[in-house]
């Protein structure tokens, strides 16, 4: 029985002796690989940064090759407007990336024009303007540079921390632009996109035969747009009902 016993208590030493062999041949592999992933990484963003230095201009100035590095960007996960990078200098205009590729500057001054269109047409529009009508207003102001609903979404990102309420939101299916910080409800959406369809001119009966609503209803949501949100204009003087609301944030305007 003790020989036995003694054999038992051998066979585990050497079980636990291999369990040990095991976990630090472990540990030896994970650092080996942690190291040759950061020498990885080292390379790839040395090459990225060479990429990026080389073609700065390019990336500033064509919409399609700007894109086409943002995407590129987004599936190795950099964001090149706000990454840092390990031990890289932050500015308040943007990221590590944002610096090297001047895109700080340019994003503050899309970002400033962006802030002066909402403004200005925020008296007219409740704070509410769809977006191919930004691109038009930039588009003015900057002539021949071309602006992307994608430059105009990723700038609007930034402004996120002035708290303002600048927000880029889908309503049936298109893009808006919000100025504001107060939320649509369920019903404004409803609204807008009946209204974009008719050109921005709404009414009553209009809105409830639409939408299979009654007419209180209707009336309800449109006097909130037009007393409380201030989204739209009311016409007492409709030639065809004698009572029209007008939606202006997807009125076409033509300044």
């Amino acid at each position: 029985m003790n020989r036995l016993g003694g054999v038992g208590l051998a066979a585990l030493e050497r079980h636990r002796e291999s369990e040990r062999s095991f976990a630090t041949l472990s540990d030896t592999i994970s650092r080996s690989q942690v190291d040759n992933l950061r020498s990885q990484l080292t390379q790839f963003r040395s090459a990225l940064l060479h990429f990026a230095s080389t073609h700065r201009d390019k990336i500033r100035r064509d919409p399609a090759f700007r894109h086409a590095f943002n995407q590129m960007c987004a599936n190795i996960g950099v964001d090149p407007l706000t990454d840092g990078g390990s031990g890289s200098r932050r500015s308040g205009g943007g990221g590590w990336w944002s610096e090297i590729l001047g895109l700080s500057d340019w994003n503050l001054e899309l970002g400033v024009q962006i802030v002066d269109i909402c403004v200005s047409t925020r008296d007219r529009n409740g704070g509410l303007i769809e977006m191919s009508e930004i691109l038009r207003l930039l588009g003015k102001l900057r002539g021949t540079a071309k602006i992307t609903e994608e430059d105009v979404t990723r700038s609007i990102r930034t402004l996120k921390p002035l708290g303002a309420g600048y927000e880029v939101i889908d309503i049936g299916g298109r893009k808006m632009v919000r100025s504001v910080t107060k939320e649509l409800d369920a019903d404004q959406g409803v609204v807008l996109s009946v209204a974009r369809g008719t050109g921005g001119r709404i009414t009553q009966r209009i809105l409830a035969d639409k939408t299979g609503w009654t007419l209180d209803r209707a009336r309800a949501a449109l006097d909130n747009m037009l007393i409380r949100d201030g989204l739209c204009w009311l016409d007492e003087q409709d030639e065809q009902s004698g009572c029209a609301y007008w939606i202006v944030s997807v009125m076409q305007w033509d300044e």
